[in-house]
C-alpha cells in the first residue's frame, strides 16, 4: 500500500481548520470531534470511507483490552512507529496513562499538529512534550 501524498493530507486537514467541536460528527465547516476529522480527511484524500462507524464513547480515561481505534486504523492503513511518524500522518493520543488510544490528530509541520478539540473546534497548536508523549500509535493514510 503506497502512502498519499504528505502534503495533500496536510491541505485538506487544513481546510478543516475552524470547523467547529460536535461529537461524533464530521461536516466540514459545520461541527466534527477528532475522529470526524479524520474521516472527512479520509475522504477528501482517499475516497469514500470503507465502513460505516459506529457510536463511540467520549470518555478519554476508558481502558480495556482492545484498542478499538488503532485496531480500526489497522484495517484500512499501514501502521508505522509513532518515533518515525512524518507530515501528514495520523497520530493517535493516549489521553490517560493505562487508557486506550481515544484522540486523534494529522501531523502538519514539524512540532504542530491539527486536530479537534472541545470547546475549541479544529485547530493546528504545537506538539509539546505533554502532546509527544501521549502519542500510541502512528498511521499513513493510503493513496487514493
Amino acid at each position: 500500500m503506497t502512502a498519499a501524498d504528505p502534503d495533500m493530507v496536510i491541505a485538506a486537514a487544513r481546510s478543516w481548520l475552524g470547523t467547529p467541536y460536535h461529537d461524533q460528527a464530521s461536516l466540514k465547516g459545520v461541527g466534527c470531534d477528532c475522529l470526524g476529522l479524520a474521516r472527512g480527511v479520509w475522504r477528501n484524500v482517499v475516497g469514500p470511507e470503507p465502513f460505516p462507524i459506529p457510536p463511540y464513547s467520549r470518555d478519554w480515561g476508558e481502558s480495556g483490552p482492545r484498542e478499538v481505534l488503532a485496531e480500526g486504523a489497522r484495517r484500512m492503513m499501514p501502521e508505522i512507529a509513532p518515533g518515525n511518524a512524518p507530515l501528514g500522518a495520523l497520530i493517535l493520543f493516549r489521553m490517560m496513562p493505562r487508557a486506550v488510544a481515544k484522540h486523534v490528530g494529522i501531523l502538519t509541520e514539524p512540532g504542530t499538529f491539527l486536530h479537534a478539540y472541545e470547546r475549541l473546534g479544529v485547530i493546528e497548536e504545537p506538539l509539546t512534550p505533554t502532546w509527544r508523549r501521549r502519542i500510541a500509535f502512528a498511521f499513513l493514510f493510503p493513496q487514493r
